[in-house]
């Protein structure tokens, strides 16, 4: 699978993305370490412990790459295209938390079956 691709806009990236987390654990890992950090870290502001807001970047990326090393056996797209992938991360967990997951699974194995 390749490890670095180039990309001419978001919309070119999007299904690059989305392959890089075709399989469903990787996706449901990615969306509770991100949600877990949010929560984190709104609890912590909301209390005035500002440092709190760590949590989302901490709790989420930190459960977040090692599901790509064990799970999915690639690099994270973020290691090469750091602020699409938090783009990517935020409209993959909108379509997961609106039911949408078999849709991601179909974009994965598109991308997939076409760049291999």
């Amino acid at each position: 699978m390749a490890q670095q691709q180039m990309f001419e806009s978001y919309e070119e990236f999007w299904p690059y993305y989305v392959a890089m987390h075709s399989r469903a654990a990787t996706r449901w890992v990615h969306l509770t370490g991100t949600l877990t950090g949010l929560a984190v870290s709104v609890y912590g502001l909301a209390r005035g412990r500002k440092r709190y807001a760590a949590a989302l970047p901490l709790i989420g990326y930190g459960t977040a790459w090692p599901a790509h090393f064990l799970i999915e056996k690639n690099n994270p797209a973020t290691f090469g295209h750091p602020a699409w992938s938090l783009r990517g991360d935020v409209q993959m967990i909108r379509m997961m938390l609106s039911g949408r997951d078999a849709e991601l699974a179909e974009i994965a194995a598109k991308w997939l079956v076409e760049n291999r």
